[in-house]
């Protein structure tokens, strides 16, 4: 059997585990609010319409903040059309995916289910078609105590402040699919303005500018470039958009997807810092991490039916997860954790139904997909520091990324407790891996879970919602060396303590 060798030590800190990394998504596409997190008259619903399934799932699954309204529906939206009485609220056309949105559920039911999931609130701007007085608007709104036209009226709503201190300036606007799409130098300036302009009410917020869409756009790097050549001196992150899948059938690269994510996250770092540099600016733009997932595009139906037939909630990626797929989330949670000196932020795209962990039926039941548990388990893991774990692991071949370490880890220690995240990349079999943990002075595993199955297209579904679940792992522990066997497409967590 092949092995690796790694060595962990509580001096090897990267930075302390940011809660904020363990965000997600919710958007007004497909099912995820209507049906999803959102469905009065369900047999669990609560007085607010919110379905309790979820709310627990969600819980558990271990968010920390999530994103709202947007991704690209918040550049056609008027947030104005989601608050107050439901009875005057108007139906729009929703241009993004092409869809009906009747408002039922807007800004101040996010709020009310934010604070019942106990999550933070991400707002995204409306960058597309508005501009600095609209952003300045839904902030007058969600945060100003009162005596003003607009916060009066949130308190008619019978809201007390929101407090939203974490805000992304518009989404995605690189993209030509994008209602308002502009070049680099066309948003620079509109979302410096904006910044700007948020800073005169309140001087601490944290500000997101859009990054690219993803690495393979065509103005990669020049669109960070010039977007924080405008931006720099008023926001704090610019965003990054990942999504990987196995549409071509190349297993061997996607499970390396996380290479790609690393590559992709440190590109940004030094186009940011050379921008720095340039502007003499000391101050260290971080990343926001704020859509990333495992997406079959290719077996998406993002705009069904005729260009005249509009419809409200219809179902949109609701790509069904295996245990493939569960190992490369795993794997990317990995590389964010690993970066976390400088990712400040990142969202799992989506929570409910649309590329989704948590998966619903109207009217009937929720469960958790496959990649539901390597989240939920690092989420619940990992505190403390994040520590770099030096690794010598044989090499496994892909067509994407070359030869890549079969065997990726990250560790973060916390007073005497230990977690270990590792994955087994290899498709051809085993690893085991030997881990230095002596210098950490842990003496006890309390536990060892692994994500595996001799099936890899394993799914779970709402008849069999447990046929892919985390089960023990075989691991040892003595005098100071972890001994852990990694199958093929796996994914491994184990913790430890002190006696």
């Amino acid at each position: 059997m092949p092995s690796a060798n790694l060595t962990i030590d509580p001096a090897f800190t990267i930075a302390p585990v940011n809660r904020r990394t363990f965000g997600t998504f919710v958007e007004h596409m497909g099912r995820c609010v209507y049906t999803g997190i959102y469905e009065p008259g369900h047999a669990t619903a609560d007085e607010d319409g919110f379905r309790k399934d979820v709310l627990e799932l969600t819980r558990e699954l271990g968010v920390s903040l999530v994103r709202y309204p947007g991704g690209n529906f918040v550049s056609g939206y008027r947030w104005e059309d989601g608050v107050g009485p439901r009875t005057d609220r108007p139906r729009r056309l929703d241009l993004a995916w092409h869809s009906i949105e009747t408002n039922e559920f807007g800004l101040d039911e996010f709020s009310r289910w934010c604070a019942k999931a106990g999550l933070e609130p991400m707002m995204a701007i409306n960058l597309g078609t508005r501009g600095v007085q609209e952003a300045l608007d839904l902030l007058e709104y969600t945060n100003h105590p009162g005596g003003t036209a607009l916060s009066d009226l949130r308190e008619q709503h019978g809201a007390a402040p929101y407090g939203i201190k974490l805000w992304c300036l518009g989404n995605e606007l690189d993209g030509p699919w994008q209602v308002g799409h502009k070049t680099p130098t066309e948003y620079g300036r509109l979302a410096a303005e904006t910044a700007r302009a948020m800073r005169m009410v309140e001087p601490d917020l944290q500000l997101v500018a859009c990054g690219s869409s993803s690495s393979a756009m065509p103005l990669f790097g020049t669109w960070e470039r010039d977007v924080l050549r405008e931006t720099y001196d008023f926001v704090d992150y610019i965003s990054c958009h990942a999504y990987y899948s196995n549409d071509d059938g190349d297993t061997a690269s996607f499970l390396a997807s996380a290479v790609n994510m690393d590559r992709f996250i440190d590109a940004v770092i030094a186009t940011a810092d050379h921008v720095g540099a340039e502007l003499k600016n000391s101050k260290k733009v971080g990343i926001s991490f704020d859509e990333w997932n495992v997406w079959y595009k290719d077996r998406s139906r993002l705009t069904d039916g005729p260009h005249d037939q509009w419809e409200v909630a219809p179902r949109r990626i609701e790509d069904e997860y295996n245990v493939t797929d569960a190992v490369v989330l795993g794997n990317l949670l990995i590389s964010l954790l690993r970066h976390s000196d400088r990712v400040a932020v990142a969202c799992l795209a989506q929570l409910a139904n649309v590329i989704a962990p948590i998966m619903t039926e109207p009217g009937g039941p929720a469960w958790r997909q496959p990649t539901f548990h390597p989240f939920a388990i690092t989420s619940r893991l990992a505190t403390g520091q994040v520590l770099r774990v030096e690794t010598e692991s044989p090499l496994t071949t892909t067509e994407k990324y070359g030869d890549v370490p079969a065997v990726d880890a990250v560790a973060t220690y916390d007073e005497g407790r230990l977690a270990l995240f590792a994955v087994n990349r290899s498709t051809e079999g085993p690893v085991e891996i030997t881990v230095d943990i002596s210098r950490a002075g842990v003496t006890r595993i309390d536990e060892a879970l692994i994500m595996h199955d001799e099936d890899g297209l394993a799914t779970n579904s709402a008849e069999h919602p447990d046929r892919v679940t985390p089960r023990p792992a075989e691991a040892r522990l003595q005098d100071g060396k972890l001994t852990v066997t990694l199958p093929a497409i796996s994914w491994t967590a184990v913790s430890l303590s002190t006696d």
